[in-house]
């Protein structure tokens, strides 16, 4: 993940499927689909395809969380200016 939580390889969506150490990598320095191992035999091999669309899930999901955050903020922001706060009072209240 990125500095900001946000999933950046396939790694984040492969921790995802499942608890504990599932698998790992052939060269733990280069850590791409073709370099991953399996270490547990009652789990099976995701396809490179679902790794790189899950990932793709997982950042779109990310974005569109925080996307929602900011919507709600400036909305309730609003609201409270709409019942008479200034911007003074409505960062008394909610620190922005």
């Amino acid at each position: 993940m990125d500095i900001n939580g946000r999933a950046n390889h396939i790694e984040d969506y492969l921790v995802s499927l499942h608890t504990g150490q599932w698998f790992g990598w052939s060269d733990s320095k280069n850590k791409v689909y073709a370099n991953l191992i399996i270490h547990d035999d009652t789990k099976s091999k995701p396809s490179e395809s679902d790794c790189t669309t899950g990932l793709a899930t997982l950042q779109s999901n990310f974005d569109t969380a925080k996307t929602n955050a900011a919507t709600k903020k400036a909305s309730g922001k609003q609201k409270l200016k709409d019942l008479g706060l200034d911007d003074d009072e409505i960062q008394a209240l909610i620190g922005v």
